[in-house]
């Protein structure tokens, strides 16, 4: 089964651009193998061919694949922080700070972000970047709904002022969606943008090799600008953040003090 899956590793990337070897190979073999099972296949060689002929099929792989598992204000007292230390201490240096939401999942991470700057700047001066690989979830963020259970850590302010209620679903008001480029974005392929304030990326490496995270690590920094700040999950301090040239000056947020 190991050489099936070097095989159907191969195959992917040559289809998708997508490369599995990134990806921690136990965590993915499984998720690999459950989707699999449930549609039915056996062996990664039918499971390849179906997916070069179902977008129905490839859709569910690259969702899955991608791991979307978001909501707003994840991990609240991280978010306090960011508004109440990070962004007074980047707006010291900047009043147009470029921010920007990597691996941005249906894009409750970068919306959060948007209403956290309502207040600091008005709406029309905000405008953030956010990227994800995956273009079915940047399909759902780009159309802001949203069911309720998302909204549970947001601050009530924002859930009233910004989302209109349906049942269970809430709609994100179009001032806030205009605030956000989504854009497509691999990590750990793709060019990185430059001069960045802020980078938020949340809750994406824990899933990446260690190959992996010293590459992308190293291309945050270069996308920073100086004493510009990398905002990670809770599950993803960095360790010897030195050899990246960042400095970490709360947890899970790392300021670059040096170009690499």
């Amino acid at each position: 089964m190991n050489l099936d899956y070097e095989w159907f590793k191969k195959k992917i990337l040559e289809y998708t651009g997508i490369n599995l070897s990134y990806y921690k190979e136990k965590q993915m073999k499984r998720r690999i193998e459950s989707l699999m099972k449930k549609n039915g296949f056996e062996t990664y060689t039918d499971y390849y061919s179906a997916l070069t002929k179902d977008q129905r099929l490839f859709n569910e792989f690259i969702n899955y694949l991608t791991i979307n598992v978001s909501e707003f204000y994840r991990n609240p007292q991280q978010w306090d922080i960011l508004e109440k230390e990070i962004m007074p201490y980047i707006l010291k240096r900047t009043r147009r700070p470029k921010i920007w939401s990597a691996a941005c999942s249906t894009g409750e991470e970068p919306y959060s972000i948007v209403m956290l700057l309502t207040r600091f700047f008005p709406l029309n001066e905000i405008k953030i970047l956010a990227t994800d690989i995956d273009d079915d979830a940047l399909r759902k963020a780009k159309e802001g709904v949203y069911l309720k259970k998302s909204l549970e850590s947001l601050p009530q302010e924002f859930v009233r002022r910004f989302f209109r209620e349906n049942g269970e679903l809430y709609y994100i008001s179009d001032e806030i969606k205009r605030c956000v480029e989504f854009k497509h974005h691999d990590l750990l392929k793709d060019p990185y943008p430059a001069g960045m304030d802020l980078i938020v990326c949340r809750n994406v490496l824990i899933y990446f090799t260690e190959e992996a995270k010293d590459m992308v690590y190293k291309n945050f920094n270069r996308s920073l600008v100086m004493n510009g700040i990398l905002f990670v999950g809770s599950t993803e301090q960095i360790i010897a953040p030195q050899k990246y040239g960042l400095k970490p000056i709360r947890t899970f947020f790392y300021e670059k003090v040096m170009d690499i």
